[in-house]
């Protein structure tokens, strides 16, 4: 078994203990309130997308997810929030070093060993979610459990679901596509992008992400047979029977959509192992981007 597998099995372990410890860090995350600002690099981004429109929807307060290194210090904001697994990512740390003492930081990362530990303000340690594998899995699925228990958000049954989510069969035409599209609506735009990642990182598929409405503006016309397409969470009225059109599987998001992306990340392991490829090692990839001076 790799890496990547045993700690996207341990999810719902996770996601529970992520929850309960989320009363604890109340004083140290966003308030009601507060302008926000989320930052993170690659997958860490793509969780901030969706905490984000998590927050704003609950009316929480303003709240922009940006790319570490493309924060706009122009703004301001009451608090900003990082999210760095591993500590170290050089964006995430340069960024915090140009806040400090200017805007309140709080950082929520896995290693207590790392720089980030003096870079943030107030920390959230979530060092029970660490990975091993260079593909994330695990801590941005816990990271965005917290913060949706945070927001009240958090439910049980978001962890039935995903347990339902690894023990489920997937489907078995999807291992053989060719080409993978996911979509997202609100929230669950920003786990589309991650999904697509997940398949690029670990299996090095042809994917892309859009915001569903947008898929019918131009994307849909790369869809036909050995295509899929998947769906996390609500789909717009119509847009399954387009997809079914064109010859493409379509993939319903029926479970909650945080789950669906465990799914998405079982099929990226799945891909990866019918083509012979080492999930826990993309080509090109290290756990953490330390840029040299």
């Amino acid at each position: 078994m790799t890496y990547v597998e045993d700690e996207l099995k341990s999810q719902p372990e996770c996601w529970i203990r992520a929850a309960s410890e989320a009363p604890g860090y109340r004083d140290v995350l966003p308030a009601p309130g507060e302008r926000v600002a989320i930052v993170g690099c690659g997958t860490s981004y793509f969780m901030a997308q969706a905490v984000a429109a998590l927050r704003e929807g609950a009316g929480r307060g303003e709240t922009d997810a940006f790319a570490a290194s493309e924060f706009p210090h122009g703004r301001p904001y009451d608090r900003v929030l990082a999210l760095t697994r591993s500590g170290t990512t050089t964006e995430v740390l340069e960024l915090l070093g140009q806040l400090k003492g200017r805007t309140r930081t709080t950082a929520i990362t896995a290693d207590p060993h790392t720089p980030v530990m003096t870079a943030a303000d107030e920390i959230v340690l979530l060092d029970f979610a660490d990975e091993r594998s260079v593909v994330q899995t695990r801590f941005a699925t816990t990271a965005v459990t917290l913060l949706r228990a945070h927001l009240g958000l958090h439910t049980d049954t978001v962890v039935a679901d995903a347990r339902t989510a690894l023990a489920a069969e997937l489907p078995q035409q999807l291992v053989a596509c060719t080409q993978f599209t996911f979509l997202g609506r609100g929230w669950t735009v920003g786990l589309a992008n991650e999904a697509g990642l997940k398949m690029r990182d670990a299996s090095l598929s042809w994917t892309e992400a859009y915001p569903a409405m947008e898929y019918r503006h131009g994307p849909i016309s790369i869809t036909t047979q050995g295509t899929a397409t998947w769906m996390l969470g609500e789909a717009p009225e119509g847009l399954a029977q387009q997809v079914r059109a064109t010859g493409g599987l379509w993939i319903e998001g029926g479970l909650d959509p945080l789950a669906e992306l465990v799914r998405a990340q079982r099929l990226a392991v799945a891909v990866a192992a019918h083509r012979d490829l080492d999930p826990d090692r993309p080509r090109h990839l290290t756990r953490s981007v330390i840029l040299a001076p």
